[in-house]
């Protein structure tokens, strides 16, 4: 069975807070503990109502302070809203913290609007140094900065996982050259899947932490008894998709019955481009559609986002999903 992952955005579910959030995360991470799955991530986002994850190390502590053997990390770090050296600060203590069990993926995007970027004392112009950052970043956590005039500490020797995300060519060639895993960010930025795979593998320069390539992948996966029923959880996906369209910002919504009735034909079009690698369902049309996309792209893993705004259906769908065959 190939790995698999889970992406947790810490939803805020409408008529609930941003505690109620962690709570839901937590039981799902003992849950996925429980089931055997690989890693959970949490990303960084700024300015959403309805993600609770900005200050994404402080997540990933909570995470594993209530957790046991399960790794826990970054999907990811937006490297240009931080300076490279209290990133290795932040990560080097989780890692003392929970030796063993801390990952970083390191992403370019602001995972942000204009005004926010400015409230986070940042630039788009800061991506420009993405590539730098992340040497720095590398220099910081190997045993031989512990001479330099500046040193990360804790962080120095301590060699945490690096990841580059990526939802276009640029993060594959980079993670290609860099020699580092690489996850792209298909569940929501389908167009340039196969050329980015494509491009990592066939230009993969081995390095001190990866090898061989490795690849990721992302993908929205509900499964419930029936089509009806996975359909009708997705719905609250579908919703927040429409509502980026929009340009507006809200909570999680519950699911509705009609979707139709919510989006126009025009937000369709383009929240169901979005969420192209989608899997909904029941156990045995997720494992028919899921088979296919297995064949086709290979991955070595699969991050897998399971956007349900019903915490025990969102657990229930988690327990299906291992039981399919991958």
């Amino acid at each position: 069975m190939k790995k698999v992952s889970i992406l947790d955005l810490v939803f805020i579910n409408e008529g609930q807070t941003a505690s109620d959030a962690f709570r839901n995360s937590v039981k799902v991470a003992k849950a996925a503990e429980q089931l055997g799955y690989s890693r959970i991530w949490v990303a960084e986002h700024h300015n959403m109502p309805a993600i609770a994850s900005a200050a994404t190390s402080v997540v990933i502590g909570h995470l594993a302070a209530n957790t046991k053997t399960i790794k826990i990390g970054a999907g990811g770090i937006m490297l240009p809203n931080h300076s490279p050296l209290v990133i290795a600060e932040q990560f080097g203590t989780l890692e003392s913290l929970y030796p063993g069990r801390i990952e970083l993926g390191l992403g370019r995007a602001p995972g942000t609007d204009q005004r926010t970027i400015r409230a986070l004392r940042t630039s788009v112009d800061s991506s420009k140094h993405f590539p730098d950052d992340i040497r720095e970043l590398q220099r910081y956590f190997s045993i031989e900065s512990s001479n330099d005039p500046i040193i990360s500490n804790p962080g120095v020797g301590l060699n945490v996982p690096l990841w580059i995300l990526g939802s276009s060519t640029f993060g594959a060639k980079l993670a290609a050259e860099y020699g580092l895993p690489y996850a792209f960010a298909s569940h929501f930025a389908p167009d340039s899947l196969t050329d980015a795979i494509e491009i990592y593998r066939a230009n993969f320069i081995p390095s001190k932490q990866q090898r061989c390539p490795y690849v990721t992948l992302g993908v929205n996966i509900i499964i419930a008894d029936t089509d009806e029923e996975a359909q009708y959880l997705s719905s609250s996906q579908k919703q927040s998709f429409t509502n980026m369209v929009r340009g507006i910002k809200m909570k999680f919504q519950p699911p509705i019955l009609d979707i139709n009735s919510y989006w126009r034909e025009n937000e369709r079009i383009v929240a169901e481009h979005m969420l192209t690698y989608s899997f909904v369902g029941s156990k045995e049309t997720v494992q028919s559609e899921l088979s296919k996309f297995m064949a086709e792209y290979n991955p070595d893993e699969l991050m897998v986002v399971t956007p349900v705004y019903d915490t025990n259906k969102k657990i229930q769908s988690l327990e299906a999903l291992m039981e399919l065959d991958l």
